[in-house]
């Protein structure tokens, strides 16, 4: 099956085409600054053919118009006839607790992610936009939504309820839903391909590290918690976003600052984490260049990302009742040895223990020969998770992730 990838943004486009059979991008791309001037789209084939493309890109259908022009493009394309797209999966972020995994839209689907607006209100409406743009555009052509929330939906009460009155839950729905699933979900598979054992027989402990941070603990297949909660600001320290607060020090600072809610809400989300403690960036490689130029705040945000990732996996370990294996993934993850080196520091005394040499190096399987606890370091790919759902939603057949 062909399926095309969407993840479409308040104002951009990401794609990528899938061939499932093979499980390779045949193409992906970039339609950036929707509805504004010196709109462009970013395509790469396969073999490395690259286009950039500016044009008046007023909406998210033209941009996909935009997108299916360029993969039947003589010169650029990899496709000769839309009918060669098979299905369209979009990336939906926020769920709710209706969706427990993938499903196909339908009419009925977009009602329930519209009622779901007020949970995620910067990212399900440009998510429903794309979705209504593909069905002006492929008319009749199938379309998948995969949720960012879907995998951590097994959590049980004792996971997700917060401890403020039961009926705001109710009423409200305030509680904790969680976010990257698809990412912590493909890695934990990889993992146990690499462990050589099923899946429901281990405990992993995933950690999704990029510009925003998540952490899951996967008991035997099911994520039984996660770091994130009702919104992507809990959790661990992230580029912009605080991470756990207690959550009377924002009504302070409210207080004596004056701020609006909305100035509260940037506060936390824009202005905190990595950046908020270094007052430098939100980007972990300057960070580390700065904390290692001597930078005392620098190193004090690198001290509190790492140690926070460090009190998470022991705490989902002791959750579990025990671990396999902590897995590495996302820009930060999969490509900073620093953060993984101090966080697995002090974790020895649970049988984890790194090799220097393949941490610095682009191996999968980092831990020593004798290690109990398996350190992994694995890229991940929610496109193709994505792609692979929609082709068994489709086509009603169970695809090995």
């Amino acid at each position: 099956m062909r399926v095309l990838v969407l993840n479409c943004g308040s104002s951009s486009i990401k794609y990528q085409f899938y061939d499932t059979v093979q499980r390779v991008a045949l193409a992906k791309g970039l339609v950036d600054r929707i509805g504004m001037s010196g709109a462009v789209l970013t395509h790469i084939r396969y073999d490395g053919d690259k286009i950039n493309i500016v044009g008046e890109i007023l909406d998210h259908a033209i941009g996909i118009e935009y997108v299916l022009a360029v993969l039947l493009s003589k010169n650029h394309g990899v496709i000769e006839d839309k009918s060669e797209i098979d299905a369209v999966g979009h990336r939906v972020v926020h769920g709710g607790e209706t969706f427990t995994g993938s499903v196909l839209i339908t009419q009925e689907v977009i009602k329930v992610l519209q009622d779901n607006v007020g949970l995620a209100p910067l990212h399900n409406p440009p998510n429903i936009k794309g979705i209504q743009a593909v069905t002006r555009v492929l008319p009749g052509v199938p379309q998948v939504g995969v949720f960012d929330t879907a995998y951590h939906a097994k959590m049980e009460p004792k996971a997700y309820l917060y401890g403020i009155p039961y009926e705001l839950y109710k009423s409200h729905q305030i509680r904790r839903y969680g976010f990257h699933g698809t990412s912590h979900r493909f890695v934990a598979g990889r993992a146990a391909k690499k462990l050589g054992k099923p899946l429901n027989e281990l405990k992993i402990v995933t950690a999704h590290l990029g510009n925003g941070c998540s952490m899951a603990a996967v008991d035997r297949g099911t994520s039984i918690d996660t770091s994130m909660g009702f919104t992507p600001l809990e959790g661990l320290l992230m580029g912009t976003r605080c991470g756990d607060i207690d959550t009377s020090i924002i009504l302070h600072i409210m207080g004596k600052e004056g701020l609006q809610l909305s100035e509260a809400n940037t506060l936390l989300n824009k202005h905190s984490g990595l950046i908020g403690i270094s007052g430098e960036s939100s980007d972990m490689r300057e960070i580390i260049s700065s904390m290692k130029e001597g930078h005392k705040r620098a190193k004090i945000a690198f001290d509190v990302f790492c140690y926070r990732i460090t009190k998470y996996v022991g705490a989902y370990a002791a959750a579990m009742g025990g671990i396999d294996a902590l897995v590495f993934t996302g820009g930060i993850g999969e490509n900073s040895p620093d953060v993984r080196e101090a966080v697995c520091k002090s974790l020895g005394f649970m049988g984890m223990k790194l090799d220097p040499e393949k941490n610095n190096s682009k191996e999968e399987d980092l831990s020593t020969e004798d290690a109990t606890v398996k350190v992994f370091r694995i890229p991940t790919n929610e496109e193709l998770v994505i792609a692979l759902d929609t082709e068994v939603i489709i086509n009603g057949i169970e695809v090995d992730i």
